[in-house]
């Protein structure tokens, strides 16, 4: 018979033991839970490629991230911009499309570089061709001379969960294809660009991307990309878990219009809006908070024609409903020009249908580069630049009587040399308007050669003069 003092030392080893495997239990099944990557990254990996870009110097100086006492804290884009006094270099992600070389990545990556490589995990390099361009998502679609390249798996950014895992891959500081892994945050983020423009519902995750990780993809656990990293938010220049990414469902709208355009067309509706706070609610009859409120009409806009009135509260856009006044430039953007759709307006303390046309929000910011130098250079002419006439809704949104916008400007020209970028509104060459294209091409044609002239622009919504010298 065991004595007392026995039985009670065997009682604790055995309860001892048996913590010891419920732990190991409860351990092994958490770790089970956890996902694992190592799949997606094996597939994935190298379709992904580091992009490393050139642009030759200007005057103007572009604030380098790391000089961020100089930056309000705000969203900032992460690529590593330099200082244009001197030759810049920059670095930033981006993934294969398709077996024959078309690679998408971000515009701000891209944007005013002259020379684009694109190195692959496996050390290929190749020199890219930039196809189009857009701004306002943006985005941007390259190319390279090669075929039989590993492509990624695209996936419905729509079908993601808040608190859905994630992955990136991509260059952060520029070492190279590394993987960051978290859940989405939220969906639907509207971050206004410089312009106050919003036609991107962001995807938000606390991914840690960084500097580098620009233009890379965000994968689904089921190895699909849902995303495209763009943006950060940050204090310091690097992660502090805001991370966004542009869904591939709109990149997916951006590349079949660069592929078939070469340009990007969005709907317009013409019109101002806002919030609706608590009070506002209440003064208007609404039962809470909701919709886009109406506070400025565009004279003879889409909205004017279709009816739309200032105080009214679009509640619904051609059938999709508006939670806040954010969601609509999401819907219209989405929208093609010219199509009859219904608007849902609550105006003296009821609702009503209005039917109207969407108009088409073309500025010209987004741009195409032909596939051959020698053929931009012709289609450039003295100054480099290709250029389109103002549309009436652009005279009205920028309230100009006339002016052409630029199209593209061809890299090492006149016009690169002297700071024009492409959405410009040219108004005058050498102190001669150019309200008309055929304006302009008379004026080009008559400039005396070698010789400096000023050329008055509006830019962001802001005149301004820049000095270009012209060419043979």
């Amino acid at each position: 018979m065991l004595s007392t003092v026995t039985s009670q030392y065997l009682a604790k080893r055995l309860s001892q033991c048996l913590f010891v495997v419920l732990f190991s239990t409860v351990s092994v099944s958490n770790a089970a839970e956890l996902p694992d990557f190592t799949e997606i990254v094996q597939e994935s990996a190298a379709a992904v490629v580091k992009i490393s870009t050139v642009s030759k110097p200007t005057a103007s100086r572009t604030p380098d991230l790391q000089d961020n006492q100089e930056i309000p804290e705000m969203f900032r884009r992460f690529f590593d911009q330099q200082p244009r006094q001197r030759r810049g270099q920059g670095l930033g992600s981006g993934f294969f499309i398709s077996e024959d070389g078309y690679l998408l990545t971000n515009n701000h990556v891209v944007d005013g570089a002259d020379e684009i490589s694109v190195i692959m995990q496996d050390r290929r390099e190749f020199v890219a061709e930039v196809i189009g361009t857009d701004e306002r998502s943006d985005l941007a679609l390259l190319k390279v001379a090669a075929s039989g390249l590993p492509t990624v798996k695209m996936g419905k950014s729509e079908d993601l969960d808040v608190g859905e895992w994630v992955l990136a891959i991509g260059s952060p500081f520029g070492l190279d294809y590394s993987v960051a892994a978290g859940i989405v945050s939220a969906k639907g983020r509207s971050l206004p660009t410089e312009k106050g423009e919003n036609y991107v519902p962001f995807i938000q995750t606390d991914v840690a991307i960084n500097p580098g990780n620009s233009g890379g993809p965000l994968f689904n656990m089921d190895g699909e990309v849902v995303g495209i990293n763009s943006q950060i938010y940050t204090r310091s220049g690097g992660s502090i878990g805001l991370s966004f990414a542009i869904p591939v469902s709109t990149a997916l709208n951006v590349i079949d219009q660069l592929k078939r355009d070469g340009q990007v067309v969005r709907g317009w509706l013409g019109v101002g809006i806002q919030d609706i706070n608590r009070d506002l609610a209440e003064s208007f009859g609404l039962s809470k908070p909701a919709g886009a409120l109406v506070s400025q009409v565009v004279e003879d806009g889409p909205a004017e024609q279709g009816g739309i009135q200032v105080g009214d509260v679009i509640l619904e856009f051609d059938g999709q409903e508006i939670g806040e006044s954010a969601d609509l430039p999401h819907i219209v953007g989405r929208t093609a020009p010219d199509k009859r759709v219904s608007v849902l307006v609550f105006r003296d303390g009821k609702r009503k249908t209005l039917r109207m046309k969407t108009g088409s929000l073309d500025d010209g910011v987004s741009n195409v580069a032909s596939r051959n130098q020698d053929e931009r250079k012709a289609n450039g002419g003295r100054l480099g630049l290709v250029v389109l006439d103002l549309s009436d809704a652009q005279k009205a949104r920028l309230k100009l009587e006339g002016g052409v916008v630029v199209r593209s400007v061809v890299p090492g020209s006149s016009a690169s040399e002297g700071g024009l970028r492409s959405g410009d509104v040219i108004t005058s060459i050498d102190n001669k308007a150019t309200d008309t294209l055929e304006d302009f091409d008379s004026i080009v044609e008559g400039l005396p050669a070698n010789k400096h002239v000023a050329v008055r622009i509006v830019r962001g919504g802001q005149p301004g003069f820049v000095a270009i010298k012209v060419s043979e």
